[in-house]
């Protein structure tokens, strides 16, 4: 028997236990789910763009400019994928320095089907070709929402050179300094997480939370609409002839898609079908629910009646604030910051814009920009678990380390300020940029016959 049994050990030592087997066993394999889901939340948020986004912008212009915001917000979004997969990508998502990242993956070069890249949970991947995907829906949707502060009087190649000089030198390096780190199986001791830290984002290093986009997306785009409505100009005729917006349901169907397609948004933010996923669906819809309500009571006490554009507003505000949280607070702490959202973005595109003058036209500043602050500063407020947060996972001891809501709050305002002031001069400089060369704005007369024909040869609507 024992002559029968020696080569059949063998065979099974062989098979079962030899170092090449005990590697491919180890490796990790992507969950289809977490692929899944990932794939779905891409597509929700190129949904958010087109037809979204540009048709939140469409109808609140007038009806001669119509096709010219739709036409911004998607050529704008084509266009930043193309350089995303060019060189943005490597920019922000490989090892460089604090600030900006390598060159590495110009071109997506060394990429497969076969690359893998880690999640928020040691030994989970997923394969790169979706996470670039996914991301390079943020960067390409993030410099569309700036369209909507100088709409109706900027030219068509201005917006697209200024686009691209601002997602360069703005969206890239605050996404590496916020998002960019070595991944959780880095953090395998003490010593080794001082080392991987040490390779991160500038931001990342500071402690600042945002997990899909308060600072990189909404600060970001909110600070260089502001800079951008002041450079740029204010209408013709602002402040004495009416603008009314000329298609609100058309306003609050592209609303409404931006809520669905936030979804993909927040929630694709986790990278995991896991509870956290979860813990974003209902944060992003209770946060909603509540600014809307807030900013219709709001503007129904302040002016005696409430509004469809406010209502929707107010939900996009709700979005917005939630959106560096969804993943770090309770639901309680969601349905809180929504509803105060709803109040101080009121305010933000009420009182503070008249106060500041400017011809904000579509009120990116006072929704995007200040709802992504209170978003980023409350984060560090509502995270705490003792208000209901998860707090910060510790991946050296695997556990929720002790909280310090003092200290995340100063993290958070790292994050604050730094977008502010690093949108605000990376604006400022392209706009002159190309101010100088090939100009901002289109002619009076121009302007005065609408840009869907002036620029495009086209209208909307034909009488």
């Amino acid at each position: 028997m024992q002559k029968i049994f020696a080569p059949l050990a063998m065979l099974f030592a062989m098979l079962f236990m030899s170092p090449a087997w005990a590697d491919t066993a180890a490796a990790p394999v992507p969950d289809k789910g977490d692929v899944t889901w990932l794939i779905v939340s891409t597509l929700l948020v190129v949904m958010m763009a087109a037809p979204g986004l540009g048709l939140f912008y469409g109808g609140m212009v007038r009806a001669k400019n119509m096709l010219s915001v739709l036409m911004q917000t998607l050529v704008v979004f084509c266009m930043l994928g193309i350089l995303w997969a060019i060189y943005g990508y490597s920019l922000a998502f490989t090892e460089g320095n604090a600030f900006i990242g390598g060159f590495d993956k110009l071109f997506l070069q060394g990429v497969t089907a076969d690359s893998l890249t880690g999640t928020f949970s040691k030994g989970v991947v997923v394969p790169e070709f979706i996470y670039i995907a996914f991301q390079l829906t943020f960067a390409a949707i993030t410099p569309a929402l700036i369209v909507g502060a100088f709409a109706e009087r900027i030219k068509f190649s201005a917006v697209l050179v200024f686009m691209a000089l601002w997602f360069t030198f703005s969206y890239l390096p605050l996404a590496h300094m916020v998002w960019f780190w070595a991944g959780p199986d880095a953090y395998t001791s003490a010593e080794a997480a001082d080392a991987a830290t040490a390779t991160a984002g500038f931001l990342f290093q500071k402690g600042a939370l945002d997990f899909a986009g308060g600072t990189v997306v909404h600060i970001n785009a909110g600070i260089a609409a502001l800079v951008a409505a002041i450079m740029v100009g204010k209408r013709l005729g602002y402040g004495r002839e009416t603008m009314a917006p000329h298609n609100l349901p058309m306003t609050m169907v592209g609303g409404s898609l931006l809520w669905v397609g936030w979804f993909g948004f927040n929630v694709g933010s986790n990278m995991e079908a896991t509870g956290v996923a979860t813990l974003a669906v209902i944060n992003t819809m209770l946060a909603t629910c509540a600014a809307t309500f807030a900013w219709t009571l709001t503007e129904w006490a302040r002016k005696g009646k409430p509004s469809m554009l406010g209502a929707i507003s107010g939900a996009i505000a709700g979005l917005v604030v939630i959106t560096p949280a969804c993943g770090f607070v309770g639901p309680m702490g969601s349905l809180i910051m929504g509803g105060l959202v709803g109040v101080i973005c009121y305010w933000g595109v009420n009182g503070l814009k008249r106060a500041l003058g400017v011809d904000d036209s579509l009120d990116v500043f006072g929704v995007h920009g200040i709802g992504g602050i209170v978003g980023a500063l409350l984060t560090g407020v509502f995270a705490a678990p003792s208000l209901g947060g998860t707090g910060v996972w510790d991946y050296v001891t695997d556990s929720v380390a002790e909280y310090d809501m003092m200290s995340q709050v100063i993290a958070q305002a790292w994050g604050v300020g730094t977008a502010v002031v690093w949108s605000a001069v990376v604006s400022f400089i392209a706009l002159k940029l190309v101010d100088l060369t090939i100009g901002l704005r289109v002619s009076e007369e121009e302007e005065r016959e609408g840009l869907d024909i002036s620029s495009h040869g086209e209208t909307a609507y034909h009488s």
